[in-house]
């Protein structure tokens, strides 16, 4: 079975702020619906009120059948610390409320006599159809094979709390896979993915017979995905559906904000030019009525009969271009709003020495994994994308190089005047209680509050944002923070781990464009394919199975 979803007039609001309006949308089977918008535009909200798990402010949502399974997953993955790994995905899949709801219908199926057995009966029939449906039969089977599949290796006893991040967005992956249900709303389900995980991701997708609405801003994902595309569009201050597929989305919302600023433009210039041109009759009437005036005393009728005459026509053509304009305000176009764009750049501190980083026959061993032996050089102007799948070791290796973890054997170290911004650490600096201004401030302590302000703002953390404890920031909102703490500083080492995740797509193109002009080494952890295809690179490492090569950086 699949499902319909159907939105009419939709609104939903963030305190006294309105996030969208007037919500028109039909997500039927076959659809893949990609929703697109800066961060803070509603879409996350707009996700859940179609998921059911919101009430709009205004208008309605339907699902036909009313019975459907819906399934949404959160960009961030819930970790109950008293949910094992294997409990997680019975209760996301919707299995284990199916298997107690079929277990109770057993029970009283199995009440002596006395009840309303033929009720008991189609109660316990209901309740296995259900569980059928969603897929509990051979739940187990496909469980392990979906695991071993997407390199998911850890205890399924374990519980998630105990897991890193990469194989909690495995988890969440396989959530997908497992599930059976009549449509899905994912939010963000690109992130902490690998390149396995992506190929997987998509082929799910391609394949699903219900229909998806998903909010990404993997561009590659949504380009190799999408049906229509839902734009929260702030600076037509407007909800606008696009068909067809992302790539041609873009171009078509180039051309259709390209018109509505030569329509206004247009109609300004036409409002403009008839203003003006009333304002000179009014002129060229009063410099009439003057001069008739000051000439008075001439006592040639004819003469003055012509100049009150030429005043009387000025009047007239006067009024008729306010009427004029008087229409043409009636159909007045409005103006599109200039969106926020984020200006963003990353201070270069003076230059480090020839050599940022080395490693010699190195080896790290956590527990059961070891990296190495790792021999690699990093040089001043190094652009290093570290490339490879989840669980490889590429976060122990940029552990080794900056010197935060100590090798087993070899030696690794750090030359000389290396200065180092890390948005992965930056990050961290706003996960507590403080407000964002003074979480900042701690970090730039000789930096005058009013400028941490100001430097909030250019990355989209405004007043209503900088008071709020740091730990209520969303997570696009604590990237925008760490990011401007890489510009509050100076650094000559850029390190990135996964940077994309949570960004909005101006944002990433911004950074895109940062990376482009930073001066300084990079180290560049991503899966985000367009990003490695965008970002000029001059050397790429791959690590897998703890082991790490050189390859070519295309």
């Amino acid at each position: 079975m699949t499902a319909t979803v159907q939105a009419k007039g939709v609104s939903a609001a963030f305190g006294d702020r309105t996030l969208f309006s007037g919500v028109d949308l039909v997500v039927a089977p076959g659809d893949v619906v990609g929703l697109v918008g800066p961060n803070g535009a509603g879409k996350s909200t707009l996700l859940r009120v179609l998921a059911g798990l919101l009430a709009p402010e205004a208008g309605s949502v339907t699902v036909s059948p009313p019975d459907a399974e819906l399934g949404f997953l959160a960009q961030e993955i819930e970790r109950r610390p008293d949910e094992s790994v294997a409990a997680h995905l019975e209760r996301r899949t919707g299995v284990a409320a199916a298997q107690a709801a079929m277990d109770d219908a057993a029970h009283a199926l199995a009440e002596p006599p006395g009840g309303d057995h033929d009720a008991a009966a189609e109660a316990y029939s209901d309740a296995l159809e259900r569980w059928l449906r969603l897929g509990g039969a051979d739940f187990e089977a496909r469980r392990d094979a979906i695991a071993a599949d997407l390199g998911l290796t850890v205890d399924l006893d374990l519980p998630m709390t105990a897991l890193s991040g990469g194989e909690a967005a495995r988890v969440g992956l396989a959530v997908l896979l497992l599930s059976r249900l009549d449509l899905y709303l994912l939010d963000e389900p690109t992130n902490d993915l690998d390149a396995h995980g992506l190929d997987l991701l998509e082929e799910f997708v391609a394949q699903a017979t219900a229909p998806i609405v998903v909010v990404s801003h993997d561009r590659e994902f949504l380009s190799r995905t999408v049906t229509t595309v839902v734009e929260i569009d702030r600076s037509l201050q407007r909800v606008l559906v696009y068909g067809g597929s992302y790539d041609a989305y873009l171009e078509e919302r180039s051309i259709t904000r390209r018109r509505a600023r030569e329509a206004f433009e247009e109609f300004a210039a036409r409002r403009d030019a008839l203003a003006a041109r009333a304002r000179m009759q009014r002129a060229w009437m009063a410099k009439g009525v003057r001069n008739a005036r000051r000439k008075a005393s001439d006592n040639d009728k004819h003469v003055k009969h012509h100049r009150g005459e030429t005043s009387e026509k000025q009047a007239a053509k006067a009024r008729q271009s306010d009427r004029a304009l008087a229409r043409l305000e009636a159909q007045a176009v409005e103006e599109p709003r200039k969106e926020w764009q984020l200006q963003m750049s990353i201070q270069a501190a003076p230059r480090s020495g020839a050599v940022v980083a080395t490693a010699a026959g190195a080896v790290v061993r956590r527990g059961g994994f070891t990296l190495g032996p790792v021999d690699l050089q990093l040089d001043w102007q190094d652009r290093v994308a570290v490339t490879g799948p989840n669980g490889a070791g590429k976060s122990t290796l940029l552990a080794l190089l900056l010197g935060r973890v100590a090798p087993s054997a070899g030696s690794a170290s750090l030359g000389s005047g290396v200065l180092i911004g890390e948005v992965d650490q930056a990050r961290a600096a706003f996960e507590g209680d403080e407000p964002v201004a003074a979480a900042f401030g701690l970090q730039v302590p000789d930096w005058p509050t009013a400028d941490v302000r100001t430097l909030l703002a250019k990355f989209g953390l405004g007043a209503h944002q900088v008071g709020r404890p740091a730990s209520s920031l969303s997570p696009g909102e604590r990237t925008r923070a760490a990011l401007a703490l890489l510009q509050a500083r100076g650094v000559n080492l850029l390190v990135l781990d996964e940077p994309t995740n949570h960004l909005d797509l101006p944002a990433i193109e911004q950074l895109e464009a940062a990376l482009e002009s930073f001066d300084g080494t990079i180290l560049l952890v991503t899966h985000d394919r367009r990003m490695l295809e965008t970002v000029r690179l001059t050397r790429r490492w791959h690590v897998e199975g703890g082991r790490v090569a050189e390859v070519e950086p295309g």
